[in-house]
Order: structure tokens, then sequence, then C-alpha cells
């Protein structure tokens, strides 16, 4: 039965160490809610124990408040969804005065910042804002958003422009920074690399693949901007394997994410490279996803004897040719 664990007469039994540092960060586990489904953590708190995830990743915060894309921007797909939300938030202000105070009831629950910017001084001026903040872990520099006209996958796209923005966002950080870098590049495991070298503490990837959708019967495009970021299930194959790709070639910590629903997808993340996990659309489906899948998680641990989560990270045996 998932859950159980066989123990040997006279041995005591032991409950799987589910933390992982991240970038010298302690997680209680390697689960985090993703940036733009898990709104500004808060809001979750009354249907999900915040303090059994590892951290979450608010949504992208601005220097400035954004409305995002015009409606329709989510539609279903085959095993995921097309989204074109385009960043909608508070901006920074809103949010250190009225949506992170209250995160402060859940210590254990590690609160990443993701922070977006149209030029490189709007990703400085978010920082700057923010660095003097109690109750945040670590900024998310998003350079690989695919619904906005300007900045985010502007950035991540372009080796150059991506050193110079992580070296003068790490110059400008009082935190870890990590990078959520774009799959819509020629290698992500390139990108990764510059991200490293220019000092980023860690990178998370994948974020979402553009698309589109068209209506057969109108012959017009389904959402409101044409193209939209392709999430959930469906691109977990492609990103488990940029996930490996990149665990080769670099020495930071990444945190794996792109269709994990099950405690068996989070651990092909690990197995591939990443130190934890990012769940996204599943939230959507479900708002306690992340929490049971962190459950899920430690089952599994328990039923396959894994007395580390940590030990899992890089443990994928690969057979020689």
């Amino acid at each position: 039965m998932l859950g159980s664990l066989y123990v040997p007469e006279g041995s005591r039994y032991v409950k799987p160490d589910m933390r992982v540092s991240l970038a010298g960060i302690e997680l209680v586990n390697p689960v985090i809610a993703a940036s733009g489904t898990f709104g500004y953590g808060i809001e979750f708190e009354e249907i999900v124990a915040l303090d059994r995830l590892g951290g979450f990743v608010t949504k992208g915060i601005s220097l400035e408040p954004m409305d995002g894309n015009a409606p329709p921007r989510i539609i279903q797909t085959a095993a995921g969804m097309l989204n074109a939300i385009g960043l909608q938030n508070v901006g920074v202000v809103d949010y250190l005065e009225k949506k992170l105070p209250p995160m402060k009831r859940y210590p254990a629950c590690k609160v990443i910042v993701n922070v977006f910017g149209y030029t490189v001084g709007d990703y400085i001026e978010v920082i700057a804002r923010l660095n003097d903040a109690e109750g945040i872990t670590a900024y998310e520099l998003n350079v690989s958003c695919p619904n906005v006209h300007a900045g985010g996958m502007t950035f991540g796209t372009d080796a150059g422009s991506l050193e110079y923005l992580v070296g003068r966002a790490k110059a400008a950080s009082k935190r870890p920074l990590i990078v959520k870098l774009s799959p819509n590049v020629t290698s992500v495991a390139h990108m990764a690399q510059v991200a490293a070298n220019a000092g980023a503490d860690a990178v998370s990837l994948v974020n979402t693949f553009l698309g589109m959708a068209i209506d057969p019967e109108t012959r017009r495009p389904r959402l409101s901007n044409l193209t939209g970021g392709l999430s959930g299930p469906a691109i977990k194959p492609i990103a488990l394997r940029m996930v490996y790709e990149t665990a080769k070639s670099v020495k930071i910590p990444i945190i794996g994410l792109g269709g994990i629903v099950t405690a068996e997808d989070a651990v092909e993340f690990l197995l591939a490279g990443a130190t934890a996990i990012q769940v996204g659309t599943a939230s959507y489906a479900d708002p306690r996803a992340a929490e049971r899948l962190a459950k899920g998680l430690e089952s599994w641990c328990k039923s396959h004897s894994v007395e580390r989560v940590a030990s899992l990270t890089g443990a994928l045996e690969v057979p020689h040719a």
C-alpha cells in the first residue's frame, strides 16, 4: 500500500527527511507552488495548509499595477491549457502593504517573489523596493513570460540581454536570485549557463511554451492576445528533458516544472537533476494540488525506502550504450 514502509524486526521506523537546500535556503520539502497559479499565497490559507509546502512563488510583481490582457485569456487544450493572462498584478507597493504581511503567519512556507519589468530599470526598482521588506526569502526573475509585448521573454531569449539583466539584478539583490527560463530558445541549457555566469543562484525551468488556438467556426484566434503559453501534462516530457540537459551544464540548483501532477512526476524531475519542483497548472483543477503532492511525495519516499528526498536529485541511472 502506498505510504507503507517495510521495517525489519528490531529496527525502528524512520520518517523520510523531506528537507532540501536550495541556494542556501532550507525548504521543509521540495514542493513549491508556481507563479501565476497561487495568487499571492494568502488567498489559499483557508483551503491549503501553507506550512506543509516548501514555498510558493507570487504572481509576477511589477513596478506599477497591471491589468493584464483582455479576455478570453485562458482556454483548455488537450492535456493542458493555454493562458495569456499578461501578468495581471497589484504592483509592488500594494503587494508590500497588503499581500505580504499576512504571510508572516506561515513562517515555514518560503515566499519567493516573482519580479517582472518592461526594462532593466523596472526590474531593479522592484527589487530595490522589495529588499527592505521582511518575510521574503528569494526573488524569481521573470525573463520568460510569453504573454507581454515588452520585457519578459524579450530578455530570456537573447543571451546578451539575459546576461546584462541578471548581472544588474544580482548586484541589486539582497536575497538569492532565481532566474525563470524560457523554453522558447534553441538551448535552454545554454541560457542557464549564461544566467549562472552572470550571478544567478538558481534557475527554474521551464516556463510555458508559446502556442495558439483557432476557432474554425469563427476563423478567429481563441485568445484575444492571439498567442499564449502552453502548460500542463502535455509539456512534461519536453520540460523533463530540458531539466536533464541543464543539470549536466550548470552547477547551481535547478527548480523543475512543467506538467507535474503526481508524486511520480515530481520524482522524475528530481532524478533528472532538479533540487526542487514547482506545481502550476494542476492547481487550476485542484487548488490543493501542491499540498497533495507534498504528501504524496513523502508517501512515495516511505514506500521506496528513501531516507532523504534530497538523495533523489540527479540520481538517474543512465544505461551505457
